[in-house]
């Protein structure tokens, strides 16, 4: 929020710098972000009164102005704005005068042969606009020519942005800073008070308040007033307006955003007349309830709004008129032809606002404050001087002021028991430096802090227990004795306390699964793939996803049940954006509905397809497709930095990957995932590389294997010096038979002297029986302690043959 200075000085006494300040609110726990000093800005600038206007004798566009600058000749100023003239009373930077804001020094000049002796200043050259289509002309009853225009354009302020946490929905007012700053600085503070006795004629007809929904909105108050005249607001009123940002509409909606900004209390005023013409009745009904199904309504900023079940509503006689502590509507807006008012002034409930806002996607100033809660206490001193100030400043007269509420207690009152050795067992001791005094916070110190912030502090039987009594603009965020020790901690100064370090302190490390997580990541980054990172949230597409209930856009509506969608689509726009072929995995977590129950895990998925080539020039310049077995040679990679030993099945089940060339991984007997190439037709429809492969693998798998304490410590095993023994063994297989499960066979038929298998010739053809095929494995052999021996290797080898003939009824050939 955007504090002024100067209107904060109208409220507390502020007698340190602005920087002093801003230290002190922040220290405090508001975060004041920018200091916007505007004392610079038109520092030099006089006002002056135009006392003739000629036209420029050499150009068109340009003027010769005469300005009485209130000293003794007045100045020559050759002046550009189409608005000047004799007789207006304007900015007027002399010579000498430095405009910041557009870096700009006046100097003597001569502008086409005449004489230049200063520069008649628009809002934009003096900071307080973005454009301006001409010089700024002062309505002045009784100027003072020559006197310092910035008490006049408001720029004699400072502005401090200032960010309050989420708790502290008092701090989002002007009243709730000002008790801030006296809390934190002993100054005195102000109340601006409603004037009472405004409304007249109560029992008057035609303006009735019904809540249908008192969880939603346990107070409403509707005030009516007539005969108002909408007109531009007083200077003062919007100058502090655009001090806090907001821009000047109209006296009566500029009044609302006046109190919002004052007292932190959102308020909306209706046209009556167009509430009468919207509902065709005379005597309006307003009510509160939740959306129907099918209802929508028009915002005041143009759009037309479908409405939702946990939208709500202000209605006139049932019908819409207003998003509830949201967004008013455009059909009963106030405008230039208003002459009759309905005054909303109301609380709503916290989680029904912020679910209304979220819904259409819209935040707005009030919004923001009923989501943090506002003060409900202050509810009716907030209207009261909203009357005040729309009959002062538009006229009228408030005739109706109707009331409705949940009847619920709304004391807005708390009394919480706090001790006071709690209070130092938790803050510890104090940097008393050389004044002495206890090392711990004293008693009559901690009640000052509490009764500065408000709080009524009162003895119990307890010996050093107090009874603390919470005032109501502090009543939803002081609820437990931990909130005041922190508000004593907070007012008295973080800095004040001691600094105290654990007695025994560890050196950090990383767990067990989150190291293993790390060297996944590392092994798949050496493999030559780039980590890639995507949203969580998809498009609602499939029955099993877990669907948001309150999606910020349809986009993001549910969350993924897999990982190849983003990165089959990752892979497409970089295509399209030139940027080649991707070759990339991702860490990340997906989710799914298993009935009525919602669960997720962790998985780690990748995209190959890019061709690894650096230089071109023997393909011609072209990309060389990537065979299957290469980018299982990359995958391959991964598994072996890890040290671990993955097989591979055969598996057709996912549509989207060819059915020839995907297979099923698993470890130790544990399904793994799956690893193969995009379905022909996916590859289409998506206008990629003949050859695009993927992988999608169980992150808890790979972490539980890597968590063995066999790899938990890579061991080194020594090189043989002795010779290797190989031998070759060629049968027909049945083709449905895996040559890994043939592999892993002959591996533990073979025993401990088998160093290696590798499969190296497969046939398919002539001489080769039907529904089998030829295959050819290279067996090597191997001992460290000796040259082995046929009489060593032969029985082995004989074992190989007897386990494929009996197991898996291959013919030998060899």
């Amino acid at each position: 929020m955007r504090i002024s200075l100067k209107w904060l000085q109208e409220l507390v006494d502020v007698a340190i710098s602005p920087e002093e300040l801003a230290e002190t609110l922040t220290m405090a726990g508001f975060e004041v972000e920018e200091i916007e000093d505007r004392r610079p800005w038109a520092s030099g600038v006089v006002l002056g009164k135009i006392i003739a206007c000629e036209q420029h004798p050499n150009a068109d566009k340009l003027r010769v102005c005469q300005v009485d600058v209130g000293s003794s000749e007045a100045l020559n100023i050759v002046c550009g704005a189409p608005n000047a003239r004799a007789d207006i009373y304007v900015p007027v930077a002399v010579v000498g005068t430095y405009l910041s804001t557009i870096d700009l020094k006046i100097k003597p000049a001569k502008l086409r042969g005449v004489p230049s002796e200063g520069m008649i200043c628009s809002l934009a050259e003096l900071g307080l606009s973005k454009e301006s289509a001409g010089i700024h002309i002062f309505e002045l009853e009784n100027p003072e020519l020559g006197s310092d225009i910035r008490p006049l354009l408001g720029l004699d302020d400072v502005i401090l942005d200032l960010t309050a946490t989420a708790n502290r929905a008092d701090a989002l007012s002007m009243v709730g800073v000002a008790r801030e700053v006296a809390a934190l600085t002993g100054a005195s503070l102000r109340i601006p008070a409603a004037n009472g006795g405004a409304i007249e004629g109560k029992e008057s007809p035609g303006l009735a308040v019904e809540i249908s929904e008192p969880q939603g909105c346990p107070i409403y108050i509707g005030t009516a007033i007539e005969g108002v005249k909408i007109a531009a607001s007083p200077a003062w009123l919007q100058q502090r307006l655009q001090a806090a940002g907001v821009r000047p509409i109209n006296n009566v909606v500029d009044v609302t955003n006046y109190i919002l900004l004052e007292w932190g209390q959102p308020l909306h005023a209706f046209d009556r007349d167009r509430l009468q013409s919207f509902t065709g009745t005379q005597d309006i009904s307003i009510g509160v309830r939740f959306a129907k199904t099918g209802e929508s309504f028009k915002t005041l900023d143009g759009q037309n709004r479908n409405l939702q079940a946990q939208n709500l509503l202000i209605t006139a006689s049932d019908k819409p008129v207003a998003l509830a502590g949201v967004m008013g509507g455009e059909d009963t807006e106030v405008h230039e032809g208003t002459q009759n008012l309905v005054l909303e002034a109301a609380i709503f409930d916290q989680a029904t606002i912020r679910r209304s806002a979220r819904a259409q996607g819209l935040r707005s100033e009030a919004s923001i404050r009923y989501e943090r809660g506002v003060n409900q206490a202050a509810l009716a001193t907030a209207c009261n001087r909203a009357v005040s100030l729309i009959l002062e400043l538009a006229g009228g007269t408030a005739t109706v002021q109707k009331t409705a509420s949940s009847g619920e207690n709304l004391s807005f009152s708390r009394s919480i028991e706090l001790r006071l050795d709690r209070v130092n067992q938790v803050l510890g001791q104090l940097k008393r430096g050389e004044t002495g005094g206890s090392k711990y916070l004293e008693p009559e110190e901690g009640k000052n802090i509490l009764t500065a912030l408000g709080c009524e502090v009162v003895p119990t039987e307890k010996e050093r227990v107090w009874n603390v009594t919470v005032p109501p603009y502090r009543y939803r965020d002081l609820e437990r004795e931990i909130d005041l020790i922190e508000e004593v901690a907070r007012l008295h100064g973080y800095d004040n306390f001691c600094d105290t370090l654990p007695s025994k302190t560890e050196p950090g490390y990383l767990s067990a699964e989150y190291a293993a997580i790390r060297n996944v990541r590392s092994a798949f980054r050496a493999a030559g793939l780039t980590e890639l990172m995507h949203y969580s949230l998809v498009k609602t597409e499939g029955d099993n996803q877990v669907v948001l209930a309150n999606p910020l856009f349809v986009e993001y509506s549910a969350l993924r049940t897999e990982m190849l969608s983003g990165l089959i689509d990752a892979f497409q726009y970089n295509l399209e954006q030139g940027n080649g072929a991707l070759n990339g995995f991702e860490v990340g977590r997906i989710f799914w509905k298993d009935g009525d129950a919602m669960k997720e895990a962790d998985a780690i998925a990748g995209i190959i397809g890019g061709d690894p080539t650096v230089w071109k020039w023997q393909q011609g310049g072209r990309d060389r497709p990537l065979s299957w077995f290469e980018a299982k040679g990359i995958l391959e990679s991964a598994f072996q930095e890890l040290g671990l030993s993955v097989e591979y099945q055969s598996d057709s089940s996912n549509t989207r990957l060819h059915p020839g060339r995907t297979a099923a991984l698993s470890l130790n007997g544990k399904h793994l995932g799956v690893f193969g190439q995009l379905h022909p037709q996916l590859q289409q429809e998506k206008d990629l590389p003949e050859q695009v492969y993927v992988f999608q693998l169980d992150l808890a798998v790979l972490v539980g294997e890597l968590g063995r304490s066999k790899n938990l410590t890579r061991k080194f095993a020594g090189y043989s010096s002795f010779p290797a023994s190989d031998r070759d063994i060629a049968f027909f297989a049945p083709v449905e038979v895996p040559v890994v499960e043939m592999q892993s066979a002959m591996k533990k038929a073979a025993g401990s002297l088998l160093d290696s298998v590798e499969l190296f010739d497969e046939y398919r053809g002539d001489n080769v029986p039907a529904g089998q095929r030829s295959l050819a494995f290279r067996l090597v052999y191997r001992a460290g302690d000796r040259t082995l021996s046929e009489t060593d290797v032969e029985p082995a080898q004989q074992k190989v043959r007897d386990v494929l003939v009996e197991k898996f009824g291959v013919s030998l050939r060899s």
